[in-house]
């Protein structure tokens, strides 16, 4: 299969280029090991980002008219309840599983297949839980921070959760004898999300003095948040990187304890 052999294809590059990188780590920013690497990496998302998705995006938004826009957006959110639930049943948030069968179950129907987003004005929150967060609830650290080709920043732990992701996404297993609408799909949601983060790209620029370094730390903040529903414990808050600076020994509580 040919998903199979890229798939596999992206895993091998991506082991040799950080096996290589950690074989002669940097003396920088703890936490941030490879960053050589990963400024020459974020440097090529940049450019390949400013030359090909920021146009493709402005041509998306231009053309597609903002209902059909919006509903689109709440089409792939609607598909993402179903990995969510997944992964906060594995956190045994059992409340929150019912939240994303229900707003899957409500958008899918009187949404129209998740067009409208029904189900949060029936107060369902959407969670969106990826399974990065749940090894990062179960007390795996983040490793340190990469910088993928295309999917930009990561830490390992995410890295690795990235691959259940993709296994476990609804479009996989309903297209996996279609592999052209699936692809297709995967497409149009990356234009989508694209779409989406065209301000967010402005405010990097012109807020920070160094992109690549405020990426990195805002990256590790809001996954830190994302892990710990929002509520990080404040031991964190001096460092960002610390794989898992909790002593077994500490009142402090784990991810597991403040969910």
């Amino acid at each position: 299969m040919r998903f199979n052999r890229l798939a596999v294809l992206v895993s091998i590059v991506l082991i040799l280029s950080l096996t290589g990188c950690a074989s002669t780590p940097d003396q920088g920013t703890p936490g941030d090991p490879w960053e050589s690497y990963n400024r020459g990496m974020f440097k090529f998302n940049d450019t390949l980002d400013k030359a090909v998705m920021v146009p493709v995006a402005k041509g998306y938004r231009f053309i597609m008219p903002q209902p059909v826009n919006n509903g689109v957006s709440n089409f792939f959110d609607n598909i993402e309840d179903l990995p969510s639930a997944l992964n906060n049943l594995l956190q045994f948030k059992l409340d929150k599983v019912g939240s994303d069968l229900s707003r899957f179950g409500i958008n899918t129907t009187i949404g129209i297949l998740g067009f409208m987003d029904v189900a949060t004005n029936m107060g369902f929150r959407e969670t969106k839980e990826d399974f990065g967060q749940t090894l990062g609830y179960w007390g795996m650290g983040t490793g340190p921070y990469v910088v993928l080709p295309l999917f930009g920043p990561r830490n390992v732990r995410d890295t690795a959760g990235l691959v259940v992701d993709w296994y476990t996404d609804p479009i996989y297993w309903a297209l996996r004898n279609n592999k052209h609408w699936a692809w297709g799909l995967r497409v149009l949601k990356f234009i989508d999300a694209s779409e989406g983060l065209l301000s967010a790209g402005n405010i990097l620029e012109a807020a920070a003095l160094d992109p690549y370094a405020f990426q990195r730390d805002a990256y590790m903040q809001y996954r830190l948040n994302e892990v710990y529903d929002g509520n990080p414990p404040d031991i964190y808050e001096d460092d960002l990187f610390l794989d898992d600076p909790i002593p077994e020994d500490s009142d402090t509580p784990k991810p597991e304890d403040s969910k």
